[in-house]
């Protein structure tokens, strides 16, 4: 039992894979945060993608202009 405590007190002030815990937090928190919030996101998300694709269904209808020397595309 002693050494078992031994081991685990040299472990907790071991520094080697402080980082490594560091970043499990992050990530923990980060999928909390997702996690908390997803609804949202997911409905943001496809406000984006919605808008996105509205916009270019609109500007499927326009004709590209390539101006020249002798036109213009103002409209």
């Amino acid at each position: 039992m002693r050494s078992m405590m031994e081991g685990l007190k040299s472990f907790w002030k071991e520094e080697d894979g402080l980082g490594t815990l560091e970043i499990l937090l992050i990530v923990a928190v980060l999928v909390a945060i997702a996690i908390i919030f997803r609804k949202w996101i997911v409905s943001w998300f496809q406000k984006l993608i919605g808008d996105a694709n509205s916009d270019l269904k609109d500007n499927s209808k326009v004709a590209p202009c390539a101006p020249s020397p002798t036109t213009s595309c103002a409209p």
